[in-house]
């Protein structure tokens, strides 16, 4: 077990992608439980998906601080959003020399691998551009910590399982995996080079409540809501390790207060301060298994009638460029120095997702045969 060596109490954190599905339950987080915590928020609420979604999450942290810190000026103390793009240097270098952030996430950046084939700019610009501009705001201004997302979909078509930190990564399968391998790569010389603590993130098919309408199970139920047939890729034999949000979200938090330790080597050199965790539920779901327990689901929460006909609304179709056959994390290394495995399971954190969607679109109206 590591020590925590950075307490996050009464301490600036920064944010991006604060607006976004794991960024705004982060915050949330931290509000809730970290006394004195100031957070800065930036996201550029591009219309990648429906932004409502987005300004949906923010009402609830203005909401949540408002709660804690009864009072404009209190309020404003302990948390400013701002509406802005990493990849403008000029917007992110001003945040930094003003707010002083000690601590850095970094969730801000292009998602989606499908997106990534037809739309290549926004990836270059979001997760390389971003990403250099956060790296040299970090040297510059001195952070102690620089947390940020990576992907299982670095990991490609290895046929490895489960998937480890210490595998090969060398074959991405789609321009978002290289991106994420790049953000790694860069982060990795300049902990070399400037001696900045940082820890990469490999996050594994994350869902939950107000996620991200581009995800299968978002998907999925938006389809079967109007209709229509949903499309199951690799004839159904697709393999996910599906990680509910509030997983994820510990995961950072505990990662947050503990940056990997500056030192140096023989040579007198730094050792890069530099770690990579994978955060996934270490239990692969067949992709059948989990339209299945969403179907259910849905009906329980009556997104859909009791009698809906789901074969009617089933395809089996071909994978899909991009995609890989199964994901699977191992977390032994995020356990051994953590003390944590994600936990939660596959029904509960549908269940969740259900019942929000339910509240936020309404519930069945009409009986589909």
């Amino acid at each position: 077990m590591v020590n925590y060596n950075i307490s996050l109490e009464g301490k600036t954190v920064l944010v991006t992608g604060a607006a976004g599905f794991i960024g705004s339950n982060l915050v949330k987080r931290l509000f809730n439980d970290v006394p004195g915590i100031r957070i800065i928020g930036i996201d550029s609420l591009n219309n990648y998906y429906d932004v409502n979604i987005k300004f949906e999450r923010l009402q609830q942290l203005n909401d949540l601080v408002a709660k804690l810190h009864p009072g404009k000026d209190e309020r404003e103390k302990y948390w400013k959003f701002v509406k802005g793009n990493i990849a403008d240097m000029q917007t992110l270098n001003h945040l930094f020399a003003e707010e002083k952030p000690s601590v850095v996430v970094n969730l801000a950046a292009q998602a989606g691998v499908r997106y990534s084939i037809t739309n290549p700019d926004a990836y270059i610009e979001s997760n390389l551009i971003g990403f250099y501009n956060i790296l040299e705001c970090c040297r510059h201004h001195h952070v102690e910590h620089l947390v940020y997302a990576s992907s299982s979909s670095v990991y490609g078509s290895n046929k490895k399982v489960p998937y480890s930190t210490d595998d090969k990564v060398d074959n991405p399968v789609s321009l978002y995996a290289a991106t994420k391998k790049s953000n790694e790569l860069l982060a990795h010389a300049y902990s070399k080079l400037y001696n900045i603590p940082s820890t990469g993130l490999r996050f594994f098919t994350v869902y939950g409540p107000a996620g991200r309408p581009d995800m299968a199970y978002f998907g999925f139920t938006n389809k079967l809501r109007r209709g229509e047939k949903i499309q199951i890729y690799n004839f159904g034999k697709c393999k996910r390790d599906f990680t509910y949000v509030d997983d994820i979200v510990e995961g950072v938090v505990r990662i947050m207060q503990h940056a990997p330790e500056k030192a140096d080597g023989e040579d007198g050199l730094p050792i890069p301060p530099y770690k990579v965790y994978n955060i996934g539920n270490n239990n692969p779901e067949n992709l059948l298994d989990f339209v299945d327990i969403l179907q259910q689901e849905l009906i329980r929460a009556n997104v859909l009638p009791a009698n809906y006909n789901f074969e009617k609304y089933k395809e089996l179709v071909p994978m899909q460029p991009g995609d890989v056959p199964v994901t699977y994390a191992d977390t032994t290394p995020l356990e051994e120095d953590f003390g944590y495995k994600p936990s939660t399971s596959l029904r509960d954190g549908l269940r969740s997702f259900a019942e929000w969607y339910a509240k936020y679109y309404g519930t069945a109206t009409t009986i589909v045969k």
